[in-house]
């Protein structure tokens, strides 16, 4: 099954290590980032990083405070249908109709990823600041949108409701608060069907299922 894909230059966030934050990050250009940290400081680094790629992605979240009512995040299909079924405002049905539109045959880690982008934009001084206007986000032409599903002059019809069901759960997990551990703070993707000429320009932050994930690499500063 084909699927319209999100393929506009999106600006992304600066971040040292992958992680789900958003805040922009400078470099001074005179100084070997490594270098500039203390010695001691960078073994601490080092060796959390080694320890948390030791960890399998799909349990990263047990060692993060989730909010109340959050469940433990599983990234398996079992798992999402045991969850109720979900509802909500206006930012619930633009996330859920988005998921279902770029990733309704994604495996289930995949939609989150595709959650997360969307989220690490309204999270972002870059874009838009609530789902539904980084989503509708574009100049109302024809694929002049940031996901091409709103402007490929297709009819936007809800016809899997299992998959919208599915979707929507994980629309209400990641709105609820669940962490963002997977695409290393990507704010674009394409699938893997294409190769758009802006991806060379970015950083490549992850690779799941049938997407990959991006982000704009560290400024640098001249001072």
């Amino acid at each position: 099954m084909a699927f319209r894909i999100c393929s506009a230059l999106c600006a992304a966030v600066g971040l040292l290590l992958a992680g789900s934050a958003t805040a922009d990050m400078s470099l001074s250009s005179s100084n070997n980032p490594a270098a500039a940290l203390d010695s001691s400081l960078a073994r601490l680094f080092q060796a959390e990083k080694v320890a948390l790629d030791s960890v399998p992605a799909d349990r990263l979240v047990s060692l993060v405070t989730l909010p109340a009512g959050v469940p433990e995040l599983r990234y398996d299909a079992k798992w999402l249908a045991e969850q109720p079924e979900a509802s909500g405002g206006a930012e619930w049905e633009c996330l859920a109709q988005a998921l279902y539109f770029e990733a309704r045959g994604e495996t289930v880690k995949g939609q989150f990823a595709v959650a997360e982008v969307i989220l690490n934009r309204a999270a972002s001084p870059r874009f838009p600041g609530s789902v539904c206007e980084v989503i509708s986000q574009g100049t109302g032409q024809r694929y002049q949108c940031q996901f091409t599903y709103n402007c490929d002059g297709r009819a936007e019809t809800i016809a899997e409701p299992r998959a919208y069901e599915r979707v929507g759960k994980v629309a209400k997990i990641m709105l609820d608060g669940a962490p963002r551990n997977l695409t290393g703070g990507a704010t674009f993707y394409h699938s893997r069907t294409v190769s758009p000429r802006w991806a060379r320009a970015f950083m490549r932050t992850a690779s799941i299922g049938e997407h990959l994930f991006y982000r704009r690499p560290i400024r640098v500063s001249s001072n």
